[in-house]
C-alpha cells in the first residue's frame, strides 16, 4: 500500500471530511426541508438540525483522522479545515444552483436568521477539523 505524503494528508483528509459530512447533510436537509420546515419554519428547522450536524461532523472527522493521519499541529489541521470548508461551500453552492437558486439569492440567504445559523454551523464544521 502506498503511503500518502504528510504534506498531502490535510488536503486528502479535508476532502474526505467534507464529502462525508455533505452526504449526511444532504439526507438531513431533505428531511428538514420536506418535513420539519413546513411545520416549524426555516430557522427553527435549522436550529434543530445544527447540533445533529455538528455531532455528525465530529464523528466523521474522527473517522477520517483514524484513516488519514494529520498531525495535531495547527498548520496541518487548519489546512484540513480550509480544504473541507471550501469543498463544502462549493458543494452547497452547486446544489443550490442545481435546484434553481441563484448565487445572489444564496448570498442573501445568509442575512436571515436561518442563514446566520447555517454560517455558525459551517464555522463549527471547520473548527471541528482543527479540534478533532
Amino acid at each position: 500500500m502506498r503511503r500518502t505524503p504528510s504534506s498531502a494528508r490535510p488536503w486528502k483528509a479535508g476532502l474526505a471530511y467534507a464529502l462525508g459530512v455533505f452526504a449526511v447533510g444532504f439526507l438531513f436537509g431533505t428531511v428538514r426541508v420536506l418535513l420539519v420546515e413546513p411545520a416549524l419554519g426555516a430557522a427553527a428547522a435549522v436550529a434543530i438540525e445544527l447540533p445533529l450536524m455538528l455531532g455528525v461532523s465530529w464523528l466523521v472527522a474522527r473517522a477520517v483522522l483514524r484513516r488519514i493521519h494529520v498531525e495535531r499541529l495547527l498548520a496541518p489541521r487548519l489546512a484540513m479545515a480550509a480544504v473541507a470548508l471550501l469543498v463544502l461551500m462549493l458543494l452547497e453552492t452547486g446544489l443550490g444552483l442545481a435546484f434553481g437558486t441563484s448565487l445572489e439569492a444564496q448570498a442573501e440567504a445568509y442575512l436571515t436568521p436561518r442563514g446566520l445559523l447555517t454560517a455558525i454551523g459551517q464555522i463549527g464544521f471547520a473548527l471541528i477539523a482543527v479540534l478533532a
